[in-house]
């Protein structure tokens, strides 16, 4: 690696004042984890690099405000893992980062790097999207909010300007809502998935409603699947209906094959693996 200047700023403000600049090469950082992967195979030369590791607390707080579930960006990934407040607003988040790479990176990694970072192998965007999850961007030039799903716009490509930061994720009240992610792997169980699908919806047991249906790993970023939301809204739950709701998310999503699998063997596993979520959800 070449040599680089490391900043250490004391609030996000000075962070933000810190990437205020031309230089393409200034990066912040939570943990630090994909970026030194790409920094140890020369994808990225930085000048300096911004911890975000000294800026003040309320950056990685978890709590919940009238039934909305707030992630500080900072939060690690263990925290929210272990964290009882998510674990009863949102058990499918609990439940993915069991199965989220391991243990040394969940200690550090944080939710802004993980959804910042774009890649589309990564587990909790397509969990963030079918929660209906939106995020706080913040710059020297002021907030926006952003939905999750909006974020993503191609292949390691995210909406953020380069001087932009996550602060904060909340996501919706899930009251009345079923929700289940899977992911599947070519080798070991916390491995890059080869698919991983998000699904949540309201039912009363019988019928389906307001159905989110959200692809990622098989795909270039994670995206929705509306055709098979189409299938599943309104429908009374049965196999023949989550069998066309499969079908649907096959026929629909632009998959892409790499190293983990081909296109038309990851778009199989969406065909099952569809169902098998909605069914993983109305268990939950």
């Amino acid at each position: 690696m070449t040599p680089f200047e490391l900043a250490e700023p004391r609030s996000l403000q000075d962070a933000l004042a810190m990437l205020n600049t031309d230089d393409p090469s200034v990066r912040a950082f939570g943990g630090c984890t994909a970026l030194m992967l790409m920094m140890k195979t020369g994808v990225f030369q930085p000048t300096c690099l911004v911890s975000l590791r000294g800026v003040e607390p309320q950056h990685a707080a978890i709590q919940s405000d009238s039934g909305v579930l707030r992630i500080g960006a900072l939060a690690t990934l263990t925290a929210i893992g272990g964290s009882t407040i998510v674990r009863k607003a949102a058990p499918v988040i609990t439940h993915a980062m069991q199965t989220l790479s391991n243990v040394r990176v969940r200690n550090v990694a944080t939710l802004g790097g993980h959804l910042a970072h774009g890649d589309p192998h990564m587990d909790l965007p397509p969990v963030m999207i079918a929660l209906d999850a939106e995020l706080t961007a913040v710059s020297v030039k002021g907030v926006r909010t952003l939905a999750v799903a909006d974020l993503f716009t191609g292949y390691y490509e995210t909406a953020l300007a380069k001087n932009e930061l996550i602060s904060e994720v909340r996501i919706p009240s899930q009251a009345g809502r079923r929700s289940a992610y899977i992911k599947c792997t070519t080798r070991t169980a916390d491995d890059w998935p080869a698919l991983g699908i998000a699904v949540s919806f309201a039912t009363d047991g019988k019928v389906i409603q307001d159905a989110r249906v959200v692809v990622s790993a098989a795909t270039e970023k994670a995206v929705r699947l509306r055709d098979a939301e189409a299938v599943l809204n309104g429908a009374t739950i049965s196999d023949v209906v989550l069998a066309r709701a499969g079908e649907a998310a096959a026929a629909e999503a632009e998959v892409v094959g790499d190293a983990r699998g081909s296109a038309a063997y990851k778009r199989e596993m969406l065909r099952v693996y569809a169902a098998r979520a909605v069914k993983q959800a109305l268990a939950a």
